[in-house]
């Protein structure tokens, strides 16, 4: 099952107390997935199209609730997976219209709207409750990795509204044009789980959420990782060339403090230069042992003639 679908079949089972809540969500589902039919003799009928039978339901069950009646049909789609189809038919006579005239769907003439009047979303929720709507008739939510959550719409206007709603809550949506119609999206793991979780899905919102975390402490896992491994390349480089300057000093006398440096450094190849300096006695600090390394270096780059003149002691 996709994680839309299990968004849906999550939705499905919030049932609005209010009728204000449930006319909003009604409102959404026509919105994004209602499609108007041209019958003999000027009448016109309404149908939702929608693919998940959670959401069909749903919709019955809040035009049931608000009194208009409604019937519930299937078809396959034409195409290769030929997946069901839910249409839910409702019949437009006057107290349907009152009804969907309420809801934002019609205006009083019966002509359907682009999106409904500012009142269907007054309240917060209401608007928690038309967002629910959208995600059930038009949405589509795939992840968890990689999250992206698009809510179609008839038209630009209808897009725009939708992100007018979710914004008015605090959760930002962008609005693009797609074909015929458009879509308010967002890809943002923390934006799309508090929309989801404004609609009622908690359950969807704490599972985008547990693993963005995850996805977080893994990267944090391998940037760590990856650095250690650096630090580890380049400390075995730097060792590599000291002991090849301390071969090269061979024979030589060395002061004290630069013979001890280096004895240490044959005897711990593997150690770092911090680890090193410990080893002197008495300790020295980073510093002062990566000045003695330069100092080696230095005198094993040099010709035989000039090294360990007066005044170099390291």
């Amino acid at each position: 099952m996709s994680l839309s679908d299990e968004l849906r079949d999550e939705l499905a089972t919030i049932a609005p107390d209010r009728r204000c809540c449930r006319l909003a969500e009604l409102s959404a589902l026509f919105h994004t997935a209602g499609a108007w039919h041209l019958r003999g003799r000027g009448e016109t009928s309404l149908t939702l199209d929608v693919g998940s039978a959670s959401a069909v339901r749903r919709a019955f069950a809040l035009l049931k609730d608000v009194g208009v009646r409604s019937e519930i049909r299937t078809y396959r789609r034409r195409s290769f997976e030929r997946s069901t189809r839910y249409q839910l038919h409702v019949e437009l006579g006057a107290a349907a219209r009152d009804v969907l005239q309420e809801a934002g769907v019609v205006s009083a003439d019966g002509a359907p709207l682009e999106r409904p009047p500012k009142r269907v979303t007054g309240r917060s929720c209401c608007r928690s409750a038309y967002l629910r709507g959208v995600l059930l008739g038009g949405g589509s939510l795939s992840g968890p990795r990689a999250p992206h959550l698009e809510l179609r719409a008839s038209g630009r206007e209808g897009a725009e509204f939708v992100a007018a709603v979710a914004a008015a809550e605090g959760v930002p949506l962008r609005v693009l044009e797609r074909g015929a119609g458009a879509i308010a999206y967002a890809k943002s793991t923390e934006t799309i789980a508090d929309l989801v979780a404004l609609a009622g899905a908690s359950e969807t919102a704490l599972r985008l959420d547990e693993h963005a975390v995850v996805a977080a402490a893994r990267a944090e896992a391998n940037r760590l990782a990856n650095a250690d491994e650096a630090n580890l390349v380049r400390t075995a480089r730097a060792a590599h060339e000291q002991l090849q300057a301390i071969r090269a000093l061979e024979g030589e006398s060395l002061p004290p403090k630069l013979q001890e440096i280096a004895d240490l450094r044959v005897k711990y190849p593997h150690l770092s230069l911090t680890e090193l300096a410990s080893k002197c006695r008495p300790p020295i600090t980073k510093a002062a042992a990566h000045h003695r390394m330069t100092v080696l270096r230095s005198l094993a780059e040099e010709p035989d003639s000039l090294r360990l003149r007066p005044g170099r002691m390291g």
